[in-house]
């Protein structure tokens, strides 16, 4: 038999709770995290709620003057990753560390710092654009400086799949175990994009809710959607070898059981008629486990409150999973979380691993409007207790980047 892997430590930094216990008991109690748009002032663009993260604190985790050398996508993540080390109870001085690597996904990255120094290039004149602009700004730097935080000296990566990213980043890094390149990684995806250039930008292609109205902003599959909530934070796993956590006692959480992504090749934007690439990356991903479509209980959707993405992806859950469509348990976590973009798969494979220990599917919330193109059993309104073995986690980004994991129970 091959190596296995598992999840053995979980941070998160969210809309919903600033560690990973805070933010399921959150996602259980189907508790909004989405509120009035308070990060900047608002008035020249038409978006008026976001999910953003309140209360953070990195100070417990990085030195002040550190902090001001790191965009706050890398903050979210060193402060999640520290936080996953720490719950997988992670000796770093008694591992390998030539075999303990690190793959982080940003869709976007430093963008606020982008904003930032751009007022100063405009304002000021070139000589004041900081020297720190540039590491700042790269997507690469959280895995960097996670690298260096943690000691991890192996694998070093950064995935940029759009709102893929965090789910391409835990499958890639489930490979590199799987192919005995790697003993253990930190991997997961951060974002922090809630900017006005980023908002704009958004809005201005009609992908951003117009609502008002925090309880009917992020509506995935209600018929009433316009659009998804921008999100922000991060979702962090500390994986490994299942030897080499049974080996040092570790807690296992759960285990990776199949990981495949696939393309349309289609549109820069829409995706691929009847989610056909999603369906793809679904069916590869079962492939890879071994498994059947009666075998998944619970499908994590991406299901982002557009228009296009969930009739789209109902359909690639149709095509793959045939009658089992309509009694496999579905629902959206960013009807509570928003939409964290590259961080989104992060976040959405905790809640999987958690379902999976507490064998309780989370509600799609504030779901009012049954959309004929949308059918399937979204876990309206309240979230339940119902056997759950192996849970299914969809991401799909623009582009045609499509990332599906399976997580199974140890």
């Amino acid at each position: 038999m091959g190596r296995r892997v598992v999840v053995t430590g979980m941070g998160a930094i969210t809309p919903n709770g600033n560690n990973a216990r805070d933010f399921w008991k959150s996602i259980k109690a189907g508790e909004n995290g989405i509120g009035p748009l308070t990060k900047f002032d608002n008035s020249r663009i038409d978006v008026r709620v976001a999910a953003e993260v309140r209360g953070f604190d990195p100070e417990s985790y990085i030195d002040k003057k550190e902090l001001k050398r790191m965009d706050l996508y890398c903050q979210y993540a060193v402060v999640a990753s520290l936080m996953a080390v720490e719950d997988a109870a992670l000796d770093t001085s008694e591992i390998d560390r030539n075999r303990f690597g690190v793959i982080i996904g940003a869709g976007i990255g430093g963008i606020s710092t982008f904003e930032k120094q751009y007022d100063n290039l405009k304002e000021k004149g070139p000589s004041r654009v900081s020297p720190l602009f540039i590491p700042m700004m790269i997507p690469n730097m959280a895995s960097g400086m996670v690298s260096i935080a943690t000691g991890a000296k192996g694998i070093c990566e950064c995935v940029v799949t759009a709102c893929s990213s965090g789910n391409n980043a835990i499958g890639n890094a489930y490979k590199s175990i799987l192919n005995n390149e790697m003993d253990v990684m930190i991997c997961g995806g951060t974002e922090a994009a809630i900017t006005e250039l980023a908002l704009a930008g958004f809005s201005n292609m009609k992908a951003v809710t117009t609502s008002e109205d925090p309880n009917r902003a992020s509506i995935p599959f209600d018929k009433e959607r316009d659009g998804f909530v921008m999100g922000e934070g991060a979702g962090i796993m500390v994986i490994e070898d299942y030897d080499h956590a049974v080996a040092r006692g570790a807690r296992i959480i759960a285990e990776i059981k199949g990981f495949a992504s696939t393309s349309d090749a289609f549109h820069m934007t829409a995706p691929a008629e009847n989610g056909e690439g999603g369906a793809r990356s679904m069916q590869g991903a079962l492939d890879d486990a071994g498994l059947m479509p009666e075998d998944i209980d619970y499908i994590n959707a991406h299901g982002t409150s557009t228009p296009l993405n969930d009739k789209n992806e109902t359909a690639a859950i149709k095509t793959v999973f045939g009658d089992h469509a309509y009694k496999v348990a579905v629902s959206s976590t960013k009807s509570m979380t928003g939409h964290l973009l590259g961080a989104a798969g992060g976040i959405e494979g905790i809640i999987c691993c958690m379902a999976i220990q507490e064998q309780f599917i989370p509600a799609t919330i504030n779901y009012r409007v049954a959309d004929e193109e949308c059918d399937l059993d979204y876990t309206p309104g309240v979230g339940r207790q119902r056997k759950v073995d192996y849970a299914l986690s969809n991401s799909l980004g623009f582009g045609g980047h499509n990332s599906t994991i399976i997580f199974g129970k140890v």
